[in-house]
Parts: C-alpha cells; sequence; structure tokens
C-alpha cells in the first residue's frame, strides 16, 4: 500500500494539469460548459456526457493494453498490483502520469462535444475522483451493471477483460466482459 501512495503522489502534479487546463478552457468559453441553469435538457446531457465517457475510457484502456509499447512504458505502472491482496483504494491513483491524463481525455474531449453545465461538470470530476478509489477496493457491489470492485479485480488479474468505466456494457459489446465470482474479490480463505 505504501508503494500504491508513492506512485500515486509522484504523479498526482501531473495529473492536475489536465484538470487545470480544463478549467481555463472552460473559463474562457472553448468547451460547451454553461452557467445558467434553464430547462430539464441538463439532465439529459450529463447522461450523454456520461456515455461519451464511457465508451471513451473504454477504448483509451483497452489500447493501453493492447499496444505493446504503451502497456510497458505507460499502463505497467498500474498493473503492479495484479493480485487480489495488493489491490487497494490508492491503487486507484497509482497511475504513470501520462496514463492518467490519457484515460482523463474522454472527460475533456465530452466537454467540446456535449452543453453541460460547469458545476455538474465540477461535481463528475469529484465523484470520478470516489469512482476510482472504489473500483479498486476489492468490496463488490454488486450491483448491475455497474463496473464494480469484482470486475475491476479481475481487470487487474488477468488482464484482458473488463476495461470499461462505470458499467460493463463496453465490455459486454465488445466481448472483454467476465462476471465475477463471489470468491473472486473476497480475502477471506477457504476452509474447506
Amino acid at each position: 500500500m505504501i508503494l500504491h501512495i508513492s506512485v500515486a503522489m509522484k504523479a498526482m502534479l501531473w495529473h492536475s494539469l489536465l484538470p487545470a487546463f480544463t478549467e481555463y478552457m472552460i473559463e474562457h468559453g472553448w468547451t460547451k460548459c454553461y452557467s445558467t441553469l434553464d430547462d430539464f435538457l441538463c439532465f439529459l446531457y450529463i447522461i450523454l456526457y456520461l456515455v461519451l465517457v464511457e465508451i471513451g475510457v473504454y477504448w483509451v484502456h483497452k489500447t493501453l493494453h493492447d499496444i505493446k509499447f504503451l502497456y510497458k512504458h505507460i499502463h505497467a505502472t498500474h498493473h503492479i498490483y495484479n493480485e487480489k491482496n495488493t489491490i487497494s483504494p490508492f491503487a486507484g491513483f497509482a497511475f504513470h502520469p501520462v496514463d492518467g491524463i490519457l484515460q482523463a481525455v474522454p472527460h475533456v474531449i465530452a466537454l467540446f462535444i456535449v452543453p453541460i453545465h460547469v458545476i455538474s461538470h465540477l461535481i463528475l470530476l469529484f465523484l470520478e475522483g470516489i469512482w476510482t478509489t472504489s473500483i479498486h477496493d476489492c468490496i463488490h457491489g454488486n450491483i448491475w451493471p455497474i463496473m464494480g470492485a469484482g470486475y475491476h479485480t479481475i481487470h487487474h488479474t488477468t488482464y484482458k477483460h473488463n476495461y470499461g468505466h462505470y458499467t460493463i456494457w463496453m465490455d459486454w459489446m465488445f466481448g472483454s466482459l467476465r462476471v465475477p465470482l463471489t470468491e473472486d474479490c473476497s480475502y477471506k480463505k477457504k476452509t474447506n
């Protein structure tokens, strides 16, 4: 866990650059973010935003695995936590700096495509931090179709399943889904 924290802290400054630049773009009107809450459409925009992020993160994450150079030099830093007993919530931020930025790019791209309220954007960024820690905590809530920790633990132990972000839909559509068994995320030893 100390290694998780160390890697995360070393990358934190770099990980904060993209959100800082995103805020600069929002303040200068370069994105489709808006500041007045007018109608019900804002909820539809949030859903569309989340769908675009889901698609983008799936493909970025899968690409980081499929292209050997990217995996070896960028994504492998995150995958040194590849056993059930080495994954912790801190692993959610223990990325190579470029890896963290690449997986955050779909959030930024969505800002240029979908009109979204600036407060909604900030709340979603905050929830992203909670999300990434929760899928690494090895406590599987088993709420379909959510990509819970059980699914993500399988990802860390097989390297070829469950690339999705918030949901399992992209993995289901593209054949990379592996459903966790009850014991896949348990630290308890079998007593047979």
